[in-house]
């Protein structure tokens, strides 16, 4: 019965290191939304859609990947780069956003811009926690630290900007301008994988030059984010 309790508290500790970090910024970015919150239901819900966006990912990127092992036979920097872009982050972003647009595009909820960032946060962190979830529990509590830190806030950041833009192409189908609707899913999407390409290519090619390229990436995006997390809330607009 103690080793039953011991082994319960230390899956616990685990799952709760992983999680907080995701929790504490899906709190943040539901305070900033001070125009009409969104319902808890929903938000529980989009928070299931990124871990099912994790869970097609997995699959998907490992089809990915193995075209891409055949295709380029060079194992270099291009090779890594080519996989953080086309395989890790154009899927992963992918996967958010069809899920993110399947749950909530035609919610009445919609109803504001800055919801598009809120809603895309949401899919992002539940995204970020089973991944964490797995990491943790694979690599230990030495990983905890450094992912709370990074990985999350990575993934929250690539979110804001899908998310700033996806709530433009609401208000724009709301307009009835369906070209400016498409470009603004569109930006949306390849900034996330932009974003998250570079970010995973910096991390995994772990040269001196790479590294320091990550740190001024990193400090740089978490700025920006911020600023575009308050500038959005603040100039929130009905769809």
């Amino acid at each position: 019965m103690i080793i039953f309790h011991t082994g319960a508290a230390i899956i616990a500790v685990y799952v709760l290191a992983a999680v907080l970090p995701a929790a504490l910024l899906m709190r943040y970015i539901y305070r900033q939304d001070r125009v009409e919150r969104e319902p808890p239901l929903l938000l529980a819900s989009l928070v299931g859609c990124g871990v099912l966006s994790a869970l097609a990912s997995i699959v998907l990127e490992g089809i990915a990947g193995r075209l891409l092992y055949i295709l380029v036979s060079d194992r270099g920097k291009v090779y890594t780069i080519l996989l953080a872009f086309l395989v890790v982050g154009a899927v992963e972003e992918g996967t958010k956003l069809l899920l993110l647009k399947w749950r909530t595009w035609r919610h009445p909820q919609f109803n504001y811009r800055f919801d598009g960032v809120v809603y895309a946060v949401f899919v992002s962190l539940g995204f970020a926690a089973y991944e964490n979830i797995q990491y943790v529990f694979s690599y230990g509590m030495s990983v905890a630290l450094p992912r709370a830190l990074l990985a999350v806030p990575a993934h929250m950041g690539f979110a804001v900007f899908m998310g700033a833009f996806y709530g433009r192409a609401r208000q724009c189908e709301t307009w009835g301008d369906d070209v400016g609707k498409k470009v603004n899913l569109w930006v949306g999407y390849l900034l996330a994988v932009f974003l998250h390409g570079f970010y995973d290519s910096c991390a995994m090619i772990g040269s001196r030059l790479s590294t320091l390229l990550f740190v001024a990436f990193v400090i740089a995006m978490y700025v920006i984010v911020i600023r575009m997390i308050r500038r959005e809330a603040r100039t929130d607009h009905p769809v």
